[in-house]
């Protein structure tokens, strides 16, 4: 039998795009017969823009706090472009109209700032998510740390994932706190950064995470059921490890409930992965994301969130294909596309641009369920020496959603 990690990386990744096709080809290879009658307009706001040439913003990421107009309030932090994955403080900005006017990024206590670790490293967070936490009528953002030296990137780092809670009247976040896992050694580098929870009625979190041993080297992805009293986020149990022996692994894990089941996709150096579970922990194994007839949706080592209607589940992407070869990792236009969830695949009629390719990434987004009637896709430009080139001008955007009928799961 031949040995997988005797083959050069790149064959490698290769042979698995290889087999993933073969394996599903019989299920794949005919229409999807799924329909579903929810429809909805877009309409695409920017929040911000203007670039300085060294950085620009990164992550935006919102969670809205429910009232009679929401609240929404947005974590974002400046990217140094010209080198790998090191970015500044994060910071916090909100509006109380619906995005008509936005306060400037401030964090006024350096709450999620960095920190100066006893041997001079440096550790900040980054890759957060803020989402309304009902059982404790607080707004919870999770993401992940990160350690510098001389702001250079520190490899083979330990991580844990961080923390922090929203003061709504003061608005202001308390300081940064980490998850304290179980002391095993595939939690040596774990995070959960750019992923989306789920929050049961219970008020217990279902949070994705990924992790490694210090030698391993692909990373594991598992759902984190963790219990959150308002202050403190507690670790419970986990479930299912999903990993692959290629590339990266599998990582940066999105969750999402829909219709009695929990739907797991995942992030690969060469494709991208779901899985589906009954109850948020067990999953089974995972699939390639296949459009519904039958062809390998080509999207690649970036991020996939959901967005998920009462009524329709849908996936926002990016992909190769698209007359985007002036952008790195084809990190642009930004789709969305409604997913069958029986047969797990992407309805490619239903695929439209949530954000245009002006040659800059915007594979680092998040997603706001804003109240019942909207949902938000927040991204910015990720820019590079080029970008500009193309149109890009470090823009911030709000793709707003905006449902023909009561999206009645917007609170999950």
């Amino acid at each position: 039998m031949m040995n997988i990690k005797s083959i050069p990386v790149n064959l490698q990744l290769l042979l698995c795009i290889m087999i993933a096709c073969v394996a599903e080809a019989t299920a794949q290879n005919r229409s999807s017969d799924f329909k579903s009658g929810v429809t909805y307009t877009l309409q695409l706001d920017v929040v911000s823009e203007g670039f300085d040439g060294e950085t620009c913003w990164f992550h935006p990421r919102a969670g809205a706090i429910p009232g009679p107009t929401p609240t929404v309030v947005m974590t974002l932090q400046k990217w140094l472009f010209s080198r790998s994955d090191v970015f500044l403080p994060l910071q916090s900005m909100w509006t109380a109209d619906l995005g008509k006017n936005w306060t400037e990024p401030i964090d006024p206590h350096q709450a999620l700032g960095r920190r100066t670790e006893p041997d001079g490293t440096v550790i900040g967070i980054c890759d957060f998510s803020p989402k309304w936490h009902a059982a404790t009528g607080k707004l919870l953002g999770t993401g992940h740390t990160v350690r510098y030296q001389d702001n250079h990137l520190i490899k083979g780092r330990p991580r844990s994932t961080a923390y922090a809670v929203y003061d709504a009247e003061k608005k202001v976040w308390s300081a940064w706190a980490t998850l304290k896992m179980p002391d095993e050694p595939m939690f040596y580098s774990e995070g959960a950064g750019s992923t989306q929870r789920i929050d049961l009625p219970n008020g217990d979190i279902l949070i994705p995470s990924y992790f490694k041993g210090e030698e391993d080297a692909v990373y594991k992805s598992a759902v984190l059921r963790c219990r959150f009293d308002g202050k403190t986020l507690r670790y419970v149990e986990h479930g299912t490890a999903l990993s692959l022996p290629t590339g990266r692994g599998l990582y940066e894990p999105s969750l999402t409930a829909f219709q009695g089941k929990y739907y797991l996709t995942l992030r690969n150096d060469a494709l991208g992965y779901v899985a589906v579970s009954e109850d948020g922990l067990h999953f089974d194994t995972p699939k390639v994301w296949h459009f519904d007839d039958g062809e390998v949706v080509p999207t690649y080592n970036t991020q996939q969130h959901w967005v998920t209607h009462s009524d329709g589940l849908f996936l926002v992407y990016t992909r190769k294909g698209a007359n985007n070869d002036n952008v790195a990792r084809h990190r642009a236009p930004l789709f969305i596309a409604q997913v069958d969830p029986v047969r797990l695949v992407i309805l490619r009629d239903t695929e439209q641009v949530l954000v245009p390719n002006k040659g800059a990434q915007l594979g680092n987004f998040g997603v706001t369920n804003v109240n019942e009637n909207e949902t938000w896709v927040t991204t910015s430009e990720g820019m590079s020496k080029n970008g500009s080139k193309y149109g890009a001008n470090g823009r911030v955007y709000a793709a707003r959603i905006i449902w023909s009928t009561p999206n009645k799961a917007w609170k999950q």
